[in-house]
């Protein structure tokens, strides 16, 4: 989670004017107490110990009892007020879509969604996802979807309403059995008080762009139809990238601008246009993260940038001083265009498995990822009144 990630996103936002008189604003400045709404005073301590040198406790005790200091979620001095800015910024934007000052908002530092009541995980310290959602339930609403696209499992935002019906969370995420947190299954749909309120798409290692869009669209509109939402939140880690060193899916910035504008249109459809998005995961952290979330702040804004844009020579330059300090893996040079030349051309499920699968697709790919589509339908359509074989719901 290099913070030179939301420097180079906004630098280069700023260089293809999508910035240009739009109304930024700095995160609230929270105490502990929006904090406690998801996480445990005792982790809190732990958290705001560890990053002042105070901590009674261990390493070794620390990281059994809470996740600390692991090489998932180092401890650093300030962890604790670094990581509640994070929450402060999406609390920022959920209160102002909430308000009705804006329609839409965007926190590119947000997206920590595996972080747990009362322990890190994934680089995750606060889960400001869960803590947005909690301050929403308390204040008026009561039909919450969230979407998570990033490439792990949103299994913290998961656990933390899997037996509230008022929100219904859904996550496109590698298949559990292949990535780490090992869970996010087709049949995880919630608890017995919230049966449905769980949606989960479990692909497979290298799907590309056409077949993650197949998926995406063969099960999210119809779900959030059914559900009719006030608001929606989109956790939008980008570490689905073909790139990306932590993970096996198989997208281009292109596919992800694709996820990014059709999750505009549920907020139009559905939610009157409200729409708050954050950030989350994404590890290459100079080639590809800076395009993608520069997309999405152009999305969120009705700026849209092309994806054959060229990035300015300034940006690049920086970008390529950047990535000789950063750790190879995590630091190829930067890209020149706003796109990867990906085709974001799905061809849309129809409930036939056999379908002929179009040029450029393998009949395995397209069945594998058919499958998933269908173990998710038919794991939880039916708690929605939905048929899971009619491709037209």
């Amino acid at each position: 989670m290099n913070p030179v990630r939301l420097a180079l996103t906004m630098t280069l936002a700023q260089s293809l004017g999508v910035l240009d008189g739009i109304d930024s604003r700095a995160p609230l400045q929270i105490d502990d107490s929006a904090l406690t709404v998801v996480h445990s005073t005792e982790y809190i301590d732990a958290v705001r110990a560890v990053g002042s040198g105070t901590a009674s406790l261990s390493g070794p005790l620390l990281e059994r009892l809470f996740g600390l200091g692991d090489s998932d979620n180092p401890v650093f001095d300030g962890m604790h007020e670094a990581a509640r800015l994070l929450v402060g910024g999406t609390l920022a934007a959920a209160q102002a879509v909430a308000s009705g000052s804006v329609r839409r908002a965007v926190n590119i530092g947000g997206g920590m969604h595996h972080a747990m009541k009362a322990r890190a995980a994934g680089f995750c310290i606060y889960n400001d996802c869960a803590i947005a959602i909690r301050w929403l339930l308390e204040n008026g609403y009561d039909r919450i979807a969230y979407v998570d696209v990033d490439a792990h499992h949103g299994d913290g935002v998961q656990v933390e309403f899997a037996a509230d019906p008022r929100v219904l969370t859904v996550s496109l995420h590698q298949h559990p059995a292949t990535l780490w947190p090992g869970t996010g299954w087709p049949t995880e749909v919630g608890d017995e008080t919230a049966q449905g309120s769980a949606v989960n798409v479990a692909l497979m290692p290298d799907v590309s762009d056409r077949l993650w869009l197949r998926a995406f669209h063969a099960v999210v509109p119809s779900v959030l139809e059914q559900f009719r939402p006030q608001i929606l939140i989109s956790q939008c880690g980008v570490d689905s990238h073909r790139a990306d060193p932590l993970t096996d899916l198989a997208l281009t910035v292109d596919g992800q601008r694709a996820a990014m504008q059709a999750m505009r249109g549920f907020a139009d459809k559905y939610c009157d246009g409200r729409w708050i998005a954050v950030g989350g995961g994404g590890y290459g952290v100079v080639n590809v993260v800076p395009r993608s979330w520069a997309h999405l702040i152009g999305i969120v804004v009705d700026r849209d940038v092309d994806v054959d844009t060229t990035i300015n020579e300034s940006w690049c330059a920086t970008a390529e001083q950047i990535a000789e300090q950063v750790h190879s893996d995590y630091s190829q040079a930067p890209v020149r265009v706003m796109g990867d030349g990906g085709d974001v051309g799905y061809v849309a499920w129809d409930g036939d498995t056999g379908q002929e699968p179009p040029e450029g697709i393998t009949a395995s790919a397209q069945r594998q990822t058919d499958r998933a589509i269908l173990a998710t339908r038919r794991a939880v359509y039916p708690l929605h009144g939905l048929d899971p074989e009619d491709p037209r719901d």
